[in-house]
């Protein structure tokens, strides 16, 4: 396999995993949420990464959201599915189960909290994608994962035949340009943060984004097709609101996840809810400068 085996492209919300007051998972609250980013225009879904708090699920509640993406979808695009774990044992358990449920793709994320070499890396992937049928996309975020997918790295990893894409979500522009430039040829090279260069990277030439943003604000959907259609004074004004919702999110006492969640409850979209320990859900302040910061971006009617 390689970029030309898969249609993947264009943006790719990264959705949220909602949990009511007593932690259980919002199953129908999960599929509308897909069912409405695409009629806003997704190409696709990604569901249990990191804005889905993979971390907290057990592997029966990500099986059980592996159906329900594939489900939601119901052929509209590709359904990816994370299947990251520190282990490659259990990340090819994950993978068969995700294969069994239908899943398009595997998001597989470098083995995280211990700091391994490149090759140790590369051993991991290597197990995982001789032992799976469905194309992988690898994902670089060094900034939760500890280990990074540098573009050597990726170099190597593009030569495996399961591997068929990259969410490059370093949020380093020399980083992201560099990985592209290395296998853009071979791989499929999403723009991970890209309410922060996503221009520039579609104009460059990524095949697509993946952002948690498009949960909360449709202007991250426009903004893939603004740039790669060259309406670029529409797309430099939709990237400098991302850079702002961006900030707004993580400051203040706010932290991304938590913040997505109370702005998607704000608006009244399915999807949202608490999240689970040990993220807390935004309270007082925080969430009251969250709500005056989305209106005065006009994400938000006031």
């Amino acid at each position: 396999m390689n970029r030309d085996d898969i249609s993947w492209s264009g943006p790719i919300p990264a959705v949220t995993t909602p949990f009511d007051a007593s932690g259980a998972i919002d199953r129908a609250g999960f599929r509308a949420n897909i069912d409405r980013l695409v009629k806003l225009g997704a190409t696709g879904v990604l569901a249990c990464g990191c804005t889905g708090e993979f971390w907290t699920l057990t592997l029966e509640e990500r099986r059980a959201l592996y159906a329900d993406a594939v489900a939601a979808m119901a052929g509209r695009g590709p359904a990816i599915v994370g299947v990251g774990c520190i282990g490659a044992q259990e990340t090819i358990a994950l993978c068969h189960e995700a294969e069994k449920a239908g899943a398009d793709g595997l998001l597989v994320l470098p083995p995280y909290f211990v700091k391994l070499s490149e090759d140790e890396i590369f051993a991991h992937y290597k197990m995982v994608n001789d032992a799976v049928s469905k194309p992988i996309a690898v994902y670089n975020i060094p900034g939760n994962a500890v280990n990074a997918i540098t573009p050597g790295l990726a170099d190597r990893l593009a030569d495996l035949d399961k591997v068929v894409a990259i969410k490059e979500s370093s949020g380093d522009w020399n980083n992201f340009y560099a990985t592209m430039i290395a296998v853009k040829d071979r791989l499929r090279v999403f723009c991970g943060p890209s309410s922060m260069f996503g221009v520039p990277a579609v104009a460059l030439g990524a095949d697509g984004t993946v952002d948690c943003f498009p949960n909360v604000w449709a202007g991250c959907l426009d903004l893939y097709f603004a740039a790669r259609d060259g309406r670029m004074r529409e797309a430099e004004a939709l990237q400098e609101t991302g850079r702002r919702l961006t900030d707004l999110f993580v400051t203040g006492g706010r932290t991304l996840y938590p913040a997505t969640k109370a702005a998607m409850d704000m608006q009244g979209f399915p999807g949202g809810g608490t999240p689970r320990m040990p993220l807390q859900p935004l309270a007082g302040e925080p969430l009251a400068g969250l709500r005056r910061g989305m209106i005065e971006l006009g994400v938000m009617a006031g």
